[in-house]
């Protein structure tokens, strides 16, 4: 056979693989939010590039883009409410201006929340609980947005003395329907900011301590000296955030911010897609393919080996791996509802792939959730290679 002949035979032999990995079914935000961490005006063209990267919430809207966010596919998060630093509002008066935005758009089908405040101090807190209970009398279903700061905060930026405190401060005083934090971990030197896993830790352990879940919002552009996007990054961010127990991400931002240095969001300052489109898309279709199966499992455990980062914990937590090799790497485990067991193994590095292996306690044979199918498959040979930052959703029978 000649070597054209052989290359046609390689082609043909790969070619079902590649037509059956069509795009997953996409989860609700409801089950886990893939949020552009953006400011959305009424632009429909927009919107179907937001649902096109793979995202499910449109971002924050204002009222009158609520249409068209159906009409694209997506939910929001509603714009028209703020909570400002000062004195505290009377109760009253927030009262009647929640009860008229709900009534006005609570029961439109693309609503998923309302925007409250990003990065409060814990000294807001009582004040954003006004505004939690405002909603809920209005709407018992209703979904108070507020996001908060990194633990690289300062304690004057958080009101607090540690950033557990302000973790639990805001969870005891606000009583919101889960978390939201950012942390920008990818340094334009091509380091990872040293605090990114412990963030991770604390919120998994507050939200886990009042059975919440977490949203993570991390990078999607370049500015100050955080890295221009790279799909190592984005895969890098994503999985850890999956490997933790998080339902939702959040990328900042979807559009480019037209001053400073800031650059290479999806859409840039003159309005047209970057190669961070395609990229980002990339990664949101892996976890709409992923997402399914995750959200029916039960955070139990996260690990890293060989190196672990401080506050973390190390192979000899496992509940339920016996080794692990290839890299460095971090696992998250899971169970599910009768007891099955799953691992979320993620190649650490952010510029070299890695062929991993992994020995679980109890024997058995090790199956993977496909990226882009979400279908179990075998876990062997070359489907043990993990890209920078790539993550493989492992299932023990």
């Amino acid at each position: 056979m000649t070597t054209r002949l052989i290359c046609c035979a390689c082609v043909l032999a790969v070619l079902p693989q590649l037509v059956s990995a069509a795009s997953p079914a996409r989860v609700a935000p409801e089950d886990f939010a893939i949020l552009p961490w953006s400011w959305i005006p009424n632009d429909a063209e927009m919107l179907k590039g937001i649902y096109e990267c793979g995202f499910n919430l449109a971002g924050f809207v204002p009222v009158d883009a609520l249409d068209a966010v159906q009409a694209a596919g997506l939910k929001a998060i509603v714009s028209g409410l703020h909570v400002n630093d000062g004195p505290a509002e009377d109760p009253v008066a927030v009262e009647k201006k929640v009860s008229a935005l709900v009534e006005r758009v609570g029961k439109h089908p693309a609503i998923y929340g309302y925007y409250l405040r990003d990065e409060p101090n814990a000294a807001l807190f009582p004040a954003l609980a006004v505004y939690v209970d405002a909603l809920r009398k209005a709407d018992p279903a209703a979904r108070p947005y507020i996001n908060l700061f990194p633990n690289y905060a300062t304690a004057e930026q958080l009101g607090t003395a540690t950033y557990d405190e302000y973790l639990e401060r805001f969870i005891t005083t606000v009583k919101p329907p889960f978390v939201s934090y950012d942390h920008y971990a990818l340094m334009n030197d091509g380091s990872l900011r040293r605090q990114y896993f412990q963030n991770l830790e604390a919120v998994r352990k507050a939200s886990l301590a009042h059975q919440l879940p977490f949203w993570n919002i991390v990078l999607s552009n370049a500015h100050f000296h955080y890295a221009e996007p790279y799909e190592g990054g984005f895969r890098f961010q994503a999985f850890t955030t999956l490997a933790y127990g998080g339902r939702g991400i959040s990328y900042f931002t979807y559009t480019t911010p037209l001053h400073g240095n800031y650059r290479l969001a999806p859409l840039d300052q003159f309005g047209e897609k970057t190669a961070t489109w395609d990229m980002l898309r990339r990664t949101n279709l892996q976890i709409h393919a992923l997402a399914p199966t995750l959200v029916k499992l039960r955070s139990v455990g996260v690990f890293h080996h060989p190196s672990v980062p401080d506050g973390c914990a190390g192979l000899a937590d496992s509940k339920h791996v016996a080794n692990v090799s290839g890299g460095d790497l971090l696992m998250g485990e899971f169970e599910g509802p009768d007891g099955e067991v799953y691992v979320m193994l993620v190649n650490k590095d952010l510029h070299r792939s890695m062929y991993a292996d992994i020995q679980f306690k109890q024997p058995g044979e090790c199956r993977q959730v496909n990226n882009y199918t979400g279908k179990l498959t075998s876990w062997a040979g070359e489907g043990r290679w993990l890209a920078p930052g790539q993550g493989a959703l492992l299932k023990k029978d």
